[in-house]
């Protein structure tokens, strides 16, 4: 009995830590608040996700690149827009879109890269991106003229519900060329 107790005390720090951070918060992070193993934290938090996450409640927990955030369920989205203002107005460019999935499959990569690749110059789209908070700079290469490296960001996880690169899709060759 004390086990269960213990399990839903840890699970009631949890979901009050994720609600008051109001971000992402690391792995790390939380089993050094709750003096657990990695391994445990881990286990506790993927058996609530599962709870979470297969029940009718409004919000949900998401795993995003090595942290959790507790997270409004997208079904519920226009019920509850009404209540907030919107952030930004107006959808994201095919421009934009492009310079996003050439960041998101290639990053850490340079502006030169995004724009041999696309084959025209990506500075609007990028700059679009930046103040959406969907790509950021990473930092500089160490050769001549260091230029600056992007990639996507936590924000851009939670935006397309994605944990980690490892979960974009696959891209077949016939989705870059074009084919039937």
């Amino acid at each position: 009995m004390d086990k269960i107790v213990d399990i839903k005390n840890i699970e009631r720090i949890i979901e009050g830590l994720l609600f008051a951070a109001g971000e992402k918060v690391s792995l790390n992070k939380i089993s050094e608040v709750l003096q657990k193993e990695k391994s445990v934290t881990k286990t506790i938090l993927g058996n609530m996700m599962f709870h979470y996450n297969n029940s009718s409640r409004g919000i949900m927990i998401r795993e995003i690149n090595g942290g959790y955030q507790m997270c409004t369920r997208p079904e519920v989205y226009e019920d509850i827009k009404v209540a907030f203002s919107p952030k930004q107005k107006g959808g994201i460019s095919q421009a934009a879109f492009e310079t996003l999935s050439i960041i998101a499959y290639n990053g850490p990569v340079t502006k030169p890269k995004i724009e041999y690749i696309r084959g025209v110059n990506s500075d609007s789209a990028l700059t679009k991106l930046q103040e959406r908070g969907l790509v950021d700079e990473v930092g500089r290469l160490d050769t001549p003229g260091r230029p600056t490296t992007y990639d996507v960001t936590d924000e851009f996880f939670r935006q397309f519900g994605f944990a980690s690169k490892k979960d974009l899709p696959v891209l077949e060759m016939e989705d870059i060329i074009g084919g039937d």
